[in-house]
C-alpha cells in the first residue's frame, strides 16, 4: 500500500514538472477607492474606464440636496455648505498643506411626520450618477450624527437600470462615526449587453426622519465616501474586445470584393 502512494506521488511530482509554468493574472485586485472626501468642489478627478479598454475618463460633479414637501422653503431650507474640518481618526492621514472639507446639510421641516431629504451628485445642473469600478463588496462612508432618530439610506442603479435602496442605519449618536454598507450579492453590478447601462453607479444619500423625532432643525455632515472592489473581476482575455466600434460596414467588404474581382480578371 504504501509503495503505490510513493509511485502515485511520484507521478503527480513529474507530471507538475512537466506542465509549462505559465504566469495567470490574478482574478482578485481587491482595492479601495475614494469617490469624494469633499475638499476639491467640483474638481474631485475621479477616474474610471474609458469607452475603449485602453483609455480612463475623469468625472467631476458638484453635491446637491432637494427634500420632501414640508421643507422650510422660504427660510431658504435645506441649506447645503461646505466647513473645514474632518473626524479625528483621518488626522493621522491628512497631509501637510492640505485644508480637508466636510460637507453640510441643514434643514427644518414645518410639521413631523415622514419627512426625507436627498444629497445627490449633479453636473451642469443636473443629476449625475457616480460609475463604479469592478465588482463593489462594500461603500462606506464618515457622517456626523445629531443625536436624532433619523434614518439614512444610500441608492445605487445596477447594471439593468433599477435603483436599490440600502439601510445604512440611523444618526441616533454624537458626532462622527464610520458606516459601512455591504452591496447584496443580488444586485447586477455588471451587463453583458453592448447597449444601456453595463455597470452600477452611486445615485446618492437619503435621510429619513422619524415620525415623532423633531424635524425644526437638523444638521448632517459628511466625509470620506469611499467603496471597496474587487477591480478585475471583469477583466477577462479578450477583454479590449468588448467595447470595440466598428467602422463603415460597407466600406472594406467593398474594398474586398473589388479586389477579388479584379484578380479573377
Amino acid at each position: 500500500m504504501k509503495k503505490s502512494v510513493v509511485v502515485f506521488t511520484s507521478f503527480a511530482f513529474l507530471l507538475a514538472l512537466s506542465v509549462p509554468a505559465v504566469a495567470q493574472p490574478s482574478s482578485k485586485a481587491v482595492e479601495t477607492r475614494l469617490i469624494d472626501n469633499f475638499d476639491n468642489v467640483g474638481s474631485q478627478d475621479y477616474q474610471v474606464p474609458g469607452k475603449t479598454a485602453d483609455s480612463t475618463e475623469t468625472h467631476n460633479w458638484n453635491w446637491a440636496v432637494q427634500a420632501s414637501h414640508y421643507i422650510d422653503k422660504e427660510n431658504g431650507f435645506p441649506k447645503l455648505q461646505y466647513f473645514e474640518g474632518m473626524p479625528n481618526s483621518l488626522k493621522y492621514f491628512k497631509k501637510e498643506g492640505e485644508q480637508p472639507k466636510v460637507l453640510g446639510v441643514q434643514t427644518s421641516y414645518l410639521r413631523k411626520g415622514e419627512n426625507w431629504f436627498e444629497i445627490y451628485p449633479e453636473n451642469e445642473g443636473k443629476p449625475y450618477e457616480i460609475p463604479f469600478v469592478g465588482t463593489v463588496t462594500q461603500v462606506d462612508f464618515w457622517i456626523w450624527g445629531a443625536n436624532y432618530l433619523y434614518f439614512v439610506d444610500i441608492l445605487v442603479r445596477d447594471a439593468d437600470g433599477r435603483v436599490h435602496t440600502l439601510p445604512a442605519g440611523n444618526l441616533a449618536f454624537n458626532g462622527w462615526r464610520n458606516i459601512i454598507v455591504q452591496i447584496p450579492s443580488y444586485i447586477r453590478q455588471h451587463s453583458r449587453m453592448r447597449s444601456g447601462p453595463t455597470i452600477m453607479h452611486f445615485v446618492g444619500f437619503r435621510f429619513r426622519t422619524d415620525p415623532d423625532e423633531y424635524v425644526d432643525d437638523f444638521t448632517v455632515f459628511l466625509d470620506q465616501l469611499k467603496f471597496t472592489t474587487n477591480a478585475l473581476s471583469d477583466v477577462f482575455d479578450g477583454y479590449e474586445l468588448k467595447t470595440i466600434e466598428f467602422g463603415d460596414s460597407g466600406s472594406n467588404g467593398s474594398s474586398s470584393t473589388s479586389s477579388a474581382q479584379g484578380d479573377a480578371k
